[in-house]
């Protein structure tokens, strides 16, 4: 019985597209195919998949390349079979290409005016994780987002985290204000007392340092729920 390793397992399964690299190099990626693209950032099938094939099913799944675009990690992950390493390369490809067109051509930043502006935000990119992510999400003058930063994964964030630590980012970017928004994996977006205790926490913080907390939205499969809406900021005085 012959045991091969897994690099190369991973020669094979590129094969079917030889030079890819080289072809890139020489013509330019602009020049190149949808899968072929794809194809560079996946970079490799799996066992019974070979890569050509593999291409072809996550564009076939996704519903071709709008639809691709459309996904976050939870989705590469767990609706089209990508591995973490994967799904986040290909997540970040997506997003790198959309920051740069936003900044060639002078799109408006997205609006984080609302709790449903925010779920609009999370739902592609935290829906569907197997774990809890807590975000901040940087905002201007008029609450339209700056930037975005990942504060903490895999759940429990009130005991890992300090307010320092979520406000070091905000203030460091100048933000005038952000939201948080995190994601509960069991479909109940309904806030933990951990989560009430926490918040009001960062909210006391950053009221001490002149930065508005606007709100704290929990997403999950059934919803949503907006901290600020619920009156969950602030302790009752």
């Amino acid at each position: 019985m012959i045991v091969q390793s897994e690099s190369q397992v991973d020669r094979q399964d590129v094969r079917p597209r030889p030079r890819l690299r080289e072809r890139a190099l020489e013509i330019g990626v602009e020049q190149l195919a949808d899968d072929d693209l794809v194809a560079l950032l996946v970079e490799r099938g799996t066992e019974g998949e070979p890569l050509e094939q593999r291409v072809a099913r996550l564009l076939r799944e996704a519903g071709g390349l709008a639809g691709l675009c459309s996904r976050g990690v939870g989705g590469f992950v767990h609706e089209l079979g990508l591995g973490l390493a994967g799904g986040a390369r290909l997540a970040a490809a997506i997003e790198l290409g959309v920051r740069a067109a936003r900044l060639a051509h002078g799109v408006e930043r997205a609006p984080a005016t609302s709790a449903i502006d925010v779920e609009r935000w999370a739902r592609r990119r935290l829906v569907g994780l197997p774990h809890e992510e807590l975000w901040a999400l940087l905002l201007d003058a008029r609450n339209r987002i700056l930037g975005e930063r990942m504060l903490a994964r895999g759940g429990l964030h009130a005991c890992a985290l300090t307010a320092r630590d979520v406000l070091r980012p905000v203030v460091r970017e100048a933000s005038s204000a952000f939201v948080l928004v995190h994601n509960h994996p069991g479909g109940d977006p309904c806030p933990s007392r951990e989560d009430v205790a926490f918040t009001r926490r960062v909210h006391a913080a950053a009221t001490t340092v002149g930065v508005a907390l606007v709100d704290h939205v929990v997403v999950a499969r059934e919803g949503h729920v907006s901290m600020l809406e619920a009156g969950l900021l602030e302790e009752e005085r």
